[in-house]
């Protein structure tokens, strides 16, 4: 890496990012060649994983290798069609769930393939359902278990789900 270079603050979105492999590539808005985002890039920010198709600000610098994201400056969810997320959230008022206080909660398990997971408000025992929907909307990809995270919860029809899911660090700031 080239150390005399300042790094460049560049605007885009996540193309694709695969915590398994531990990277994944951001279009930049002014073009030009995908920048590579590593996974320690984005744990740094507080996130393990990010949707495809967020929109995300980075710090950048140039190497023999290409343009390469040193540093992640904020993320926002995919712009997703309004409406409720998951049927289950229709009769709910929208401002009623945005007020919905955010727990404390770690994963218990989560399976990608499947769209859906678990996880626990510390101090409960009590499952949560993470749908993957759920986490795409709060611009996350994945979970591992024992993550911690900063969830809102409901009672749905079903019993206690998610419907706003928060990196752990993303949600102190």
């Amino acid at each position: 890496m080239n150390s005399e270079e300042a790094p460049h603050s560049s605007r885009g979105v996540v193309k694709w990012f695969d915590p398994a492999k531990g990277f994944g590539f951001v279009v930049a808005e002014e073009g030009g060649a995908d920048i590579l985002l590593h996974a320690n890039v984005l744990r740094n920010f507080g996130q393990n994983s990010v949707a495809d198709g967020a929109a995300i600000e980075i710090l950048t610098q140039f190497t023999d290798r290409g343009c390469q994201a040193v540093e992640v400056v904020s993320i926002d969810p995919p712009k997703v069609d309004a409406g409720p997320v998951l049927p289950d959230l229709e009769h709910f008022d929208p401002e009623q769930l945005s007020s919905v206080e955010l727990q404390p909660a770690r994963v218990k398990w989560f399976d990608k393939g499947k769209g859906f997971g678990f996880a626990n408000v510390f101090g409960s025992d009590a499952d949560i359902f993470v749908h993957v929907e759920v986490l795409r909307r709060s611009g996350l990809a994945d979970l591992a278990p024992g993550e911690a995270l900063a969830i809102r919860v409901i009672d749905g029809k079903r019993g206690l789900m998610a419907i706003e899911v928060n990196a752990w660090e993303a949600a102190l700031q």
